[in-house]
């Protein structure tokens, strides 16, 4: 049991340092370990994290980060998570408009599985929320009149 545990820290410290710490923001990372997850089978897979440990043991740690991340995104208070959305979409390409309406039907994707129905209710609606503000400091077109 000593060596599992010390196995899931190692898997913690390279994921957190190679690959979340990286990342500019909670969506990000929250996006980011929402993409490891099959969505079929609901295992989580890091190709690069396999080479050097288990694919039980990556799949267990990216499932308990999932959860983490998710529920610190849902502990930051409502304009920290509009700031955090800011930074999340500011570098995608495209549509700003479209790119807001992506993550609001992302939502469900985002969700851990594991992570309480109370939990998904209120990301779910702070999401919504989020996407409606954004949506609203949008400029508005300007008509050609």
């Amino acid at each position: 049991m000593l060596n599992q545990l010390q196995v899931h820290r190692e898997i913690i410290y390279d994921l957190a340092t190679d690959h979340l710490q990286p990342l500019p923001c909670h969506f990000a990372r929250l996006a980011y370990l929402a993409s490891l997850r099959n969505p079929n089978t609901g295992t989580y897979a890091h190709h690069k994290l396999e080479l050097l440990y288990s694919k039980s043991s990556v799949h267990q740690v990216l499932e308990k980060c999932h959860e983490e991340i998710f529920e610190r995104l849902l502990e930051l208070p409502l304009s920290q998570q509009l700031e955090d959305l800011r930074i999340y979409l500011k570098p995608i390409p495209g549509d700003a408009q479209e790119n807001i309406h992506a993550c609001a039907r992302r939502k469900s994707h985002w969700l851990p599985e594991g992570s309480a129905a109370y939990l998904h209710k209120l990301f779910s609606s702070n999401l919504h929320a989020l996407c409606h503000l954004l949506l609203h400091d949008l400029p508005k077109a300007r008509s050609a009149t």
